[in-house]
């Protein structure tokens, strides 16, 4: 990587994960419709609006799902700005949706979907890690450019997130989910000078709630 230079323009890029999903059922919503916060969701994405509400943030981008919509609008509206809908920071395809995910069966017991998990490497399950890293990267760069000198938010999803954030690391897409860090409406922080990465950060703004969420379900 080509060192920063510290002279050139400071830009921030926040990824922010979508708070609670009300999700009775437990099951894996991925991009299916209708999944929206949960009452403490709500009071996830205040709080990240709060956090952020000193910030200079000129853009706040959002996956085109109900929940991360719902995560921006406190955002936008404590900056008096509009949300910009971008597929690019869509969740992952994922062969298990709407499939329950704790309880009964499960996903990992029914015989009928161990073909999907073949290859956990590409995912065979679902869309390629790489695939999402990229997407998510071409959606940085590009709310880069539009908040260049100021600061921008793109709420996401936990699987787009991470995946990029293992690239700009250099880490292998191989993981266990389970340890990922990135957890409900949490912000991954970029901050560039000029095109160059000079830092990422991590934070959990809604961390005092996050004992009171829903465990084992959703994507």
């Amino acid at each position: 990587m080509t060192p920063p230079d510290p002279t050139a323009v400071r830009t921030v890029v926040h990824l922010v994960r979508h708070g609670e999903v009300h999700n009775p059922d437990r099951i894996l919503y991925g991009r299916l419709p209708e999944f929206h916060l949960s009452e403490l969701g709500r009071e996830m994405a205040d709080l990240v609006a709060n956090h952020l509400a000193d910030h200079d943030i000129t853009h706040v981008i959002s996956s085109p799902l109900e929940r991360a919509r719902e995560t921006a609008a406190p955002i936008a509206a404590a900056h008096d700005l509009e949300i910009d809908l971008d597929p690019r920071a869509l969740e992952a395809e994922n062969a298990f949706e709407g499939r329950a995910v704790a309880g009964g069966k499960g996903i990992f017991r029914d015989p009928k979907m161990w073909k999907l998990m073949i290859n956990p490497m590409r995912p065979s399950w679902g869309e390629p890690y790489v695939q999402l890293a990229e997407r998510m990267q071409a959606a940085v760069d590009d709310a880069r450019e539009k908040a260049r000198g100021h600061e921008a938010v793109i709420v996401s999803h936990q699987a787009p997130i991470w995946m990029l954030r293992l690239a700009i690391e250099g880490r292998r897409f191989v993981h266990d989910p389970r340890k990922r860090e990135c957890s409900l409406a949490s912000l991954t922080s970029l901050t560039y000078r000029g095109d160059e990465l000079e830092s990422l950060a991590y934070s959990e703004p809604a961390a005092a709630l996050l004992p009171m969420a829903q465990s084992g379900a959703g994507a």
